[in-house]
């Protein structure tokens, strides 16, 4: 029997994420601090409640971040948000290309860069698909890191929006190729990939995905899509963050929520 509630709307941020970000906007927004805890302690941030001491014990993504190797790489942060992996990447990479096109985002964003003094990254205020053309970001101002351009998209404040491929931005700017690219955009991350095959193809970074749906059933659908895409070119080394299960074709569902790290095999 199937569950019924596989074709509900799928709870993405439960009420701890919405009383941390209301306090947080309404409370704390304006005020500058030193991060106490997680991937940034140590460096400069407007925005979020890191000024508290840690309370919870470090989730697997995490752990995997502060154990991948970064010295050297070129790293692109799809999805960057107000930039707490973009610092992090930083502070560890060679270079740092961020995408984000929430314009209330990329405000704090360029705040948190420019915080830490940071002179290695570059920020586009792009959204990135698997196409060239102009669009809307839909978001609401309570969750902004969950905007969406997708037709159906729900929210109370939308802006427009310059959507481009990865591969366009890439030689049209002649950007560095990328080591590593993390993907989280809200739901868009099957087309972000398709408009980065050339790239894929040509320089076979390592990929960092999370995974997004309406209704888990679409959630299981995507993560099929998207490991189908990945196996398609070459990217058979796929984990599954969460719980270190190595992931294909015929066990993508159990992928379905949390991230995949993935890697091109020859």
């Amino acid at each position: 029997m199937t569950d019924p509630g596989y074709s509900l709307p799928f709870r993405h941020y439960s009420l701890r994420h919405h009383v941390i970000a209301w306090i947080s906007r309404k409370v704390f927004d304006g005020v500058t601090y030193t991060a106490k805890h997680g991937l940034i302690r140590g460096m400069r941030r407007r925005g979020g409640l890191g000024w508290t001491p840690e309370w919870s014990e470090p989730t697997k993504e995490e752990m995997f971040w502060r154990e991948l190797p970064l010295e050297g790489l070129v790293v692109y942060d799809l999805g960057a948000y107000h930039g707490i992996l973009t610092l992090f990447f930083a502070s560890h990479a060679e270079q740092v290309m961020a995408y984000e096109p929430n314009q209330r985002n990329y405000a704090r964003l360029m705040e948190n860069i420019a915080l830490n003094k940071l002179t290695n990254v570059t920020v586009k205020s792009l959204a990135i698909g698997s196409g060239t053309r102009s669009g809307t970001l839909i978001y609401n101002p309570s969750m902004a890191g969950g905007g969406s351009v997708h037709p159906n998209a729900e929210g109370l404040i939308s802006q427009p929006v310059e959507i481009a491929t990865l591969d366009g931005d890439i030689a049209a700017c002649t950007l560095p190729a990328p080591d590593l690219i993390k993907i989280d955009i809200e739901g868009g991350e099957l087309e972000a990939l398709e408009g980065a095959r050339a790239t894929l193809n040509a320089h076979h970074p390592a990929l960092f995905l999370e995974m997004h749906g309406e209704t888990m059933r679409e959630k299981k659908q995507k993560v099929r899509d998207i490991v189908a895409f990945l196996v398609e070119n070459g990217y058979r080394n796929i984990l599954h963050v969460e719980t270190s299960a190595a992931i294909g074709p015929d066990n993508a569902a159990i992928a379905a929520e949390g991230h995949l790290y993935c890697r091109y095999t020859p």
